[in-house]
């Protein structure tokens, strides 16, 4: 997810720093929950192999500029309900700033804007779970509906951001509202295939889940993946 260099300049560029700070914040708040009522070690553990998994979608995965910013498979939603909300969220905010530090330095300066479209649509479909989930539902129980319904509301809120930003930035011009539409429109194949990965993932979850092989690795993932809530 980067959004285009020089799309917001100037002194409105601080009101990303702040966005972003306030996702980051919230982020560091969801890990020190998810510490007490779980190992750290396994925090530790959840939130290095998202991290990996981020920056591998974002340097290995296609990903095409289109419009304002650029389409990429992040698989947000599979993320979430592999290893929970914390481990998502701190494996999104790292495997972006890993690509910038390395590979792409003339997106740091869009940090705050490009973590801030990952990262609050990733609260949204934490909050959305916890609605359409029954509490007694293990994530590898859900129905394609409800597989949809969280990764059309990430996708969803990425492309809000994105144009957020671009208007922001740019205001109202046909060009400008040309390029978010491209943009919005080239997600809508996202939005499609998403839900069938996060569905297949789960069901190899479930598979694995049911070996002996797989006990071991339980303690890498989301206790919900596989527990009621």
């Amino acid at each position: 997810m980067h959004i285009e260099p020089g799309l917001v300049g100037g002194t409105k560029i601080i009101l990303s720093y702040a966005t972003g700070a306030a996702a980051l914040l919230y982020t560091a708040k969801l890990c020190l929950e998810a510490a007490r009522t779980r190992e750290p070690l396994s925090l530790l553990v959840r939130s290095l192999a998202t991290t990996a998994l981020v920056f591998s979608f974002f340097e290995i995965l296609p990903h095409y500029p289109v419009g304002v910013s650029e389409v990429h498979l992040i698989l947000g939603s599979a993320l979430f309900l592999v290893f929970g909300a914390a481990s998502a969220a701190v494996g999104l905010a790292l495997g972006l700033l890993v690509q910038g530090l390395f590979f792409a330095p003339f997106d740091l300066p869009q940090y705050g804007m490009n973590v801030t479209t990952l990262l609050v649509p990733l609260f949204a479909l934490s909050g959305l779970a916890r609605r359409i989930i029954a509490p007694g539902t293990p994530y590898v129980d859900l129905s394609y509906r409800q597989g949809f319904a969280l990764s059309a509301a990430y996708q969803g809120g990425i492309v809000a951001w994105v144009a957020f930003w671009a208007v922001y930035g740019q205001g109202i011009t046909m060009s400008n509202v040309a390029a978010i539409a491209s943009f919005g429109g080239a997600y809508l194949l996202v939005i499609t295939v998403e839900p069938l990965l996060d569905l297949a993932v789960l069901a190899g979850a479930k598979a694995l889940s049911g070996s002996h092989e797989g006990l071991g690795w339980r303690a890498a993932v989301a206790r919900r993946l596989f527990q009621p809530g």
